[in-house]
């Protein structure tokens, strides 16, 4: 399970942020989000179990992360939805992502869950419980949970909903410190008015905040390892840093091969007019 807030192209220096509570069994294992080996490049956590992932970003600036979710029918032995998380990081780009992701769940071959895949140009969800469908988002605070995006009949996506547009959303500032708050909230003496879980097998297991922004050195990723409301955010931008600046050298060397290229061409021509 997990919920997940997304604040898309509205605010002024941030295209893309993030928050997400990811919610799974205590005892299952986990990694923190470091850069992973292969390309693309990588920054996610790594489920020890299977291997696979809860949410990270890529090079191209694609953030990709799921939430399990209902679905009637689930295979005998199901393959792992943190493998496909993992697998859609490899894309180029959301639409990328979300096309492979609905060539795969359309095999049946995965238990439910709702797969988030953005960037700054584009992004959707990919549902995958008993329906497998896209929706594409729009600018603007989106929610998502085990139910569909922006459900209003979901209490609890309601209740961050409240909380998050108390403050105007217009910066990463604004949006990563009443996220944090939010993402942090613990239930009351009633167990009500609260997004960390926290039960005996089951609960809130790690939270972060992502903001992602056209200049690679003021992206910022910060990560709790455990419940937000006991472990403090520890900001781990340097590492979302570099993932990026990958591609910011990628683009600078296609950039200065095609630049000697015309030169080359045009000494060529010149060559060929004085001969």
């Amino acid at each position: 399970m997990g919920i997940i807030a997304i604040q898309y192209q509205t605010a002024n220096d941030s295209p893309l942020l993030v928050a997400f509570n990811r919610e799974e069994r205590i005892s299952r294992s986990s990694q923190a989000p470091r850069i992973q080996s292969g390309r693309p490049r990588v920054v996610c956590g790594i489920d020890r179990k299977d291997g696979g992932t809860w949410a990270g970003v890529n090079q191209h600036g694609l953030f990709v992360a799921v939430v399990n979710c209902p679905k009637r029918s689930v295979p005998f032995e199901p393959r792992s939805r943190g493998l496909l998380c993992r697998e859609l990081l490899a894309a180029k780009d959301a639409e990328e992502a979300l096309e492979k992701a609905f060539q795969e769940l359309s095999t049946g071959c995965y238990a439910g869950g709702n797969f988030l895949c953005v960037d700054r140009f584009s992004g959707g969800v990919a549902y995958s419980g008993d329906e497998v469908e896209i929706e594409k988002l729009r600018p603007g605070l989106h929610l998502l949970t085990a139910n569909r995006l922006n459900d209003y009949n979901d209490p609890r996506q309601e209740f961050v909903r409240r909380l998050l547009t108390l403050q105007r959303l217009d910066s990463a500032v604004s949006f990563l410190a009443v996220a944090s708050r939010t993402f942090s909230r613990k239930p009351d003496e009633y167990g009500k008015r609260g997004i960390v879980i926290d039960e005996q097998d089951f609960g809130t297991v790690s939270s972060m905040l992502l903001s992602l922004t056209e200049r690679t050195q003021r992206s910022i990723m910060q990560y709790a390892a455990g419940p937000p409301n006991e472990k403090p955010y520890e900001d781990i931008s340097a590492l979302l840093r570099q993932v990026l600046s990958t591609e910011r050298a990628n683009r600078a060397a296609a950039a200065a091969k095609e630049a000697a290229a015309a030169a080359a061409a045009t000494a060529t021509t010149t060559t060929t007019t004085t001969t």
